[in-house]
């Protein structure tokens, strides 16, 4: 209640008003408690950040503002000390990047007691996220632009339907002072799938801070592609329709069996905490899971979130080549992220949360729906085991009830499903799922037998390739598997020549373990499929004296294609191992580095790890690279059907024993027609 009251306040109220009810608004909220220390900032906090900074630096231009994450031994402390996690500790701080006078500054900002700690202006290579205003105010510059203009003229074009673009530059070993984006430009001309629209062989490049153009290349004059075709939506479909599947619903007439106390959840045997951050999105911590056993409840993640994105395109070309996105910290995972449509996005049952973040001058942004929580069952098994021996046949199942985090980040023509699902047999299971438009470039060709040179992609339509890419997705997990001095092992199946005659067999396999001691050890290449990625805590046993742990099941096994040494790769060389892992650093949370643009690499997950620091028996952060290698397909167009990949955390003798075992099943809340049983 009172949140809500005063996220109304600080939205709506009159900035010359603000500053005089501050002092009372920051008694308030010591009245009514402070938040958990891993909430997302308030509206009220993100006020607070606004109007200290700008006393500061009058025209700073805001990158990113976000929790200053606490001390992980303090959190570690404050939780054991508190059943109900409703006091939380009071200094609660803000990391802010802003550009001001061209130049990038970190400052932390004491929300506590409303000042600065610290203001420090960032000297090595690259620059901060963009922010939405900018990327707007950029993509209307060629309007303007009298060399633009006449390109659209001597296409035959109305400059009106014209829709531009921003796309970040990349690093190509050239010095990178002059925070710099390409501006690509689509023909509307009426239709909604600008993306398969694109006007090729017109480039702008504008510089960021001065906000103007300062090159423009004109090279060919490309046909641009029908939009006949491309429309997406159901109302602009021509019948027949395909009407066969009948309706269906998920009712929970006693509402969810979930409880949301602010941004904790808890759920069956789960308690986590959620936040929204505007570069990574959703941030999961604080994961335990209660044993029976041993009638409590136990770590699991301390913390959990897409740390970083990686998406090279295939295409040389001129207007092409440098679209190597690392959309996280570019572009803002969390920034881009969608509000959520009730029964589409999210089912009838799901619960919602908002979402807030700073625009370019600092003042709020909410983005409504922006994370969804609901329980799933869709006819999956937890267990089951049939018994046809016995005098009486038995028949034992379980149904598979999971509890799903979900966000939907649409960064340009891509949209990304992410999807945190929590089982009640103690596996958590991370899905990227993917959808939206392909990146796709007019040509002249309008049927594949025309092709003789390399068009780097397919052709997926008469005047349209659709181009060859990667994406990869690396996870942070702060995994504390019953405790935070972990190990990570690694289970190496070896195949076992039978050589002598003790048996008819002529092979079997066996597992090598192997703990990593150092982070040069702790680099795993998936590849062969025969490596077991098991974190355990080293200090505790089951009763029969297995290392109790957890298993990281990988998804499909897919690693970079490009050459190491290539730029773009040493910007995305988070990619080149499946798995790192490192010591536990609140510093080091962003694979890429914090200042990705246009950055040169040299702050990144594979450069920390150059130091190959201790791992066995530590606070350990296991980083974990998921992707796929994209060959775009006619059945992509004009809008591609969702792709989805995962990986799984699953208990590895964590358990005294299958710790669903006493579940009691879900009871049906209606009789079927057609069910016989």
């Amino acid at each position: 209640m009172f949140g809500n009251t005063m996220t109304t306040l600080i939205m709506k109220f009159p900035k010359t008003f603000a500053t005089l009810f501050f002092t009372f608004l920051l008694f308030l909220v010591k009245i009514h408690g402070s938040n958990h220390p891993l909430d997302p900032l308030t509206p009220f906090e993100l006020n607070q950040v606004q109007t200290l900074v700008k006393k500061s630096h009058k025209n700073a231009t805001f990158h990113y503002v976000g929790l200053e994450e606490p001390n992980k031994q303090e959190i570690l402390t404050w939780m054991s000390q508190t059943h109900s996690k409703n006091s939380a500790p009071s200094n609660r701080k803000a990391y802010v990047v802003v550009r001001a006078k061209s130049k990038s500054h970190e400052i932390i900002v004491d929300l506590s007691k409303n000042s600065i700690l610290s203001d420090e202006v960032y000297t090595g290579n690259g620059f901060p996220m963009l922010n939405n205003e900018e990327q707007t105010i950029a993509s209307k510059l060629p309007h303007k632009y009298a060399p633009f203009q006449a390109s659209i003229a001597k296409r035959g074009l109305n400059l009106s339907e014209v829709l531009c673009e921003v796309f970040t530059m990349g690093w190509y070993g050239e010095k990178s002072d002059t925070r710099k984006v390409s501006v690509l430009c689509y023909y509307v001309d009426g239709a909604v799938n600008f993306y398969m629209r694109p006007i090729e062989g017109i480039m702008a490049i504008a510089d960021l801070d001065k906000m103007k153009i300062v090159d423009y290349r004109d090279r060919a004059v490309v046909p641009i592609p029908n939009a006949k075709g491309t429309d997406y939506r159901e109302s602009e479909q021509n019948p027949p329709f395909d009407t066969r599947v009948k309706g269906m619903t998920i009712s929970q007439p006693d509402g969810p069996s979930f409880a949301l106390d602010g941004n904790r959840v808890r759920w069956a045997n789960w308690d986590f905490h959620i936040a929204f951050d505007m570069r990574v999105g959703p941030v999961i911590s604080l994961v335990s899971i209660y044993d029976h056993e041993k009638d409590k409840y136990r770590s699991v993640l301390y913390r959990g979130y897409v740390s970083e994105m990686f998406v090279p395109y295939q295409d040389m070309s001129e207007e092409w080549y440098f679209r190597t996105f690392l959309d996280a910290g570019e572009f803002g995972f969390g920034i881009a992220a969608m509000p959520l449509q009730p029964l589409t996005d999210c089912p009838k049952n799901a619960v919602f949360i908002d979402g807030y973040y700073t625009t370019r001058d600092g003042t709020i942004a909410k983005t409504p729906n922006v994370l969804c929580i609901f329980e799933r069952y869709a006819g999956d098994i937890m267990w089951r085991h049939s018994e046809s021996q016995l005098p009486e046949e038995l028949t034992e199942v379980r149904p598979d009830i999971t509890l799903v985090v979900r966000m939907v980040s649409t960064v340009a023509n891509y949209d990304y499903i992410i999807d945190w699902e929590f089982k009640q047999s103690g596996a958590i299971k991370v899905t990227t799922s993917l959808s939206g438009m392909l990146g796709a470039k007019a040509s002249v060709y309008t049927h594949k037998d025309q092709i003789e040179d390399e068009v780097y992609g397919t052709l997926v339509a008469q005047n349209l390739i659709g181009a060859r890419h990667d994406h990869f997705l690396t996870f942070y997990l702060d995994l504390d598997i019953d405790g935070v001095a972990n190990s990570l092992v690694k289970n190496e199946l070896q195949t076992v020549r039978v050589v002598d005659e003790t048996s008819p067999r002529k092979s079997y396999w066996k597992v090598n373990k192997e703990v990593a001691k150092t982070e040069s050890e702790g680099k795993v290449q998936l590849a062969s499929g025969a490596t077991e990625i098991i974190v355990i805590n080293p200090n505790k046993k089951t009763k029969i004296g297995n290392d109790i742990g957890y298993h990281l099941v990988p998804g499909p096994i897919v690693g970079p294609l490009l050459w190491k040494y290539d730029h773009q790769q040493i910007r995305g060389a988070f990619s080149n191992y499946n798995l790192w892992t490192t010591p536990y650093s609140k510093a080091q949370k962003w694979a890429g580095g914090a200042f990705v643009e246009q950055g040169h690499g040299t702050d990144t997950l594979a450069q920390w790890t150059l130091r190959d620091r201790e791992i066995e028996e530590k606070d350990i952060v296991v980083w974990y690279t998921m992707g796929f290698h994209h060959v775009p397909v006619q059945e992509d167009y004009p809008i591609m059907p969702t792709v989805s990949i995962d990986f799984q955390l699953r208990p590895a003798n964590f358990f005294e024993y299958n710790p669903v075992l006493k579940v009691k099943s879900a009871k049906p809340l209606i009789k079927w027609s057609n069910c016989s049983a």
